[in-house]
């Protein structure tokens, strides 16, 4: 490791520089999952910096998740996972959460969600299938004056679309997005007569496309549900936008 721990100079911020340094290594896995860290003392020694900025970059780097600080044992490089992925994203959007991104979004789902559709009709498995039609029926037993179970169950039935599709890539993108959409569903639902049927019969229809295995029509209803999630938004949640009749 002698390559990695060398003298890091006073220049810059050497907390940083400290942290860029460990970051980089870890990414061209001359650090590898798992793997031990020298300790506190020596690394100062081969950076030649106090203990104060090593310890600041040592923060940053288990805050991000990239390495564990086990206390009595050591520190450790971070296996990075699915769900780790998704929660820093999930935070990005929270943190930018507003009109303009919530449209931005519908957007980006138009682009992408008829293949990932597509995808699910060709890969899916027998277990997909059975949460699917579980979550048709949850949705369709639910309380209507509870909008907020509505639309987590809405939104639940596009997660388990993209499981389905068997590429974890498809979920880490898909799912943080996702996480935003119940805000604007509950609205949805609680406002506009009708809306939850509609959506039910949208449903209902992938998941038959999608047992058959048909994955040109799954694309188009999908395209189609996602027109109509573009239009409602349009007329309910943007006024100032230009619109089609619905």
């Amino acid at each position: 490791m002698d390559d990695i721990f060398q003298n890091i100079g006073s220049k810059l911020t050497l907390s940083q520089r400290i942290e860029r340094t460990i970051e980089k290594a870890i990414r061209e896995k001359k650090l590898t999952v798992g793997s031990k860290l020298p300790t506190e003392r020596e690394m100062c020694e081969s950076f030649g910096v106090s203990r104060t900025a090593l310890r600041e970059a040592l923060r940053r780097l288990n805050a991000r998740g990239l390495i564990k600080i086990q206390k009595g044992s050591g520190m450790y490089v971070s296996e990075i996972n699915i769900e780790d992925a998704i929660k820093t994203l999930n935070l990005y959007y929270d943190l930018k959460f507003d009109e303009n991104l919530l449209s931005q979004i519908i957007e980006v789902r138009r682009l992408f969600e008829p293949e990932i559709a597509r995808l699910a009709a060709l890969n899916r498995g027998n277990d997909h299938i059975m949460e699917l039609e579980e979550n048709l029926v949850e949705f369709e037993k639910c309380d209507p004056d509870n909008t907020q179970k509505e639309a987590d169950i809405d939104n639940k039935f596009h997660l388990c679309i993209t499981k389905a599709t068997c590429n974890p890539i498809v979920q880490v993108t898909m799912e943080p997005i996702y996480s935003l959409l119940p805000r604007m569903r509950n609205y949805i639902y609680a406002n506009i007569d009708g809306e939850k049927n509609t959506t039910l019969d949208y449903h209902s229809k992938l998941v038959n496309s999608i047992r058959e295995q048909d994955a040109d029509t799954t694309y188009e209803l999908m395209k189609s549900h996602l027109e109509r999630t573009r239009e409602v938004y349009n007329r309910y949640m943007n006024p100032g936008a230009l619109y089609e009749p619905l």
